[in-house]
């Protein structure tokens, strides 16, 4: 009786020594502004079979003719995560700065950039879109101003700061969001195409945080757009 009773002590030891090692594990890893991104020391490989709503944006994805290459499911800390995520390759014009992109965000952004911001272009500014400069996607940080994680720690946001047009100008938010009449009506326009299409969107007339980007993410309700 004696034996069974120190048997049971310590694997209820052993069991409150694991728990406790997964709970403090669970609250490990800083928050980092943009620009750092919490690396993790291995990643969590991807399932081989991918659920089926990553199947289908996928195969959304395939059927816009956009280049995209999947990417394994990673757990950086804090709550920090790349899951069902694919890093965008060609979705018709060069993108800088996209890294690590949901499925479902990438799929929206590279129906924006060929159906919002290119025809807007032609017909507003009367050129054509070469490049989208964006400060990124993925990063482990909170929402600025507050201790809740961004959707950008969930690889679930973009920031989109300017567009490179084939006659040489540079459109950029912060310098061009308050520029000529044309240049107004070209950001307003792609911006309301953002707004029936991501969940969130977020502009200069948000906050004083966003004054250089537009910020697009596939988070909560939908229907949230400034």
């Amino acid at each position: 009786m004696e034996e069974r009773v120190t048997e049971t002590g310590f694997l209820r030891g052993a069991a409150l020594a694991v728990l406790s090692a997964m709970m403090l594990s669970a609250c490990g890893g800083d928050l980092v502004p943009r620009g750092r991104v919490v690396q993790a020391s291995k990643p969590i490989r991807a399932p081989a079979q991918p659920a089926m709503e990553t199947r289908q944006c996928f195969a959304k994805l395939e059927s816009q003719s956009v280049s995209f290459t999947p990417l394994p499911d990673r757990n950086f800390g804090g709550g920090c995560s790349a899951i069902s995520s694919v890093k965008l390759t060609d979705i018709g014009v060069p993108v800088s700065g996209a890294g690590a992109m949901t499925c479902n965000l990438a799929a929206n952004f590279a129906a924006w950039a060929r159906y919002g911001v290119q025809p807007a272009a032609r017909l507003i500014l009367g050129a054509e879109i070469e490049k989208i400069e964006t400060f990124g996607t993925y990063n482990c940080r909170p929402i600025a101003g507050s201790g809740k994680l961004s959707e950008h720690a969930h690889s679930n946001a973009i920031d989109v700061s300017a567009f490179v047009l084939s006659d040489g100008r540079r459109i950029s938010i912060q310098k061009d969001w308050h520029g000529d009449k044309q240049t107004r009506q070209f950001l307003a326009v792609v911006h309301a195409s953002a707004c029936k299409r991501f969940n969130t969107v977020l502009s200069p007339n948000y906050n004083a945080a966003h004054h250089d980007h537009f910020h697009f993410d596939m988070g909560g309700r939908g229907g949230f757009c400034r």
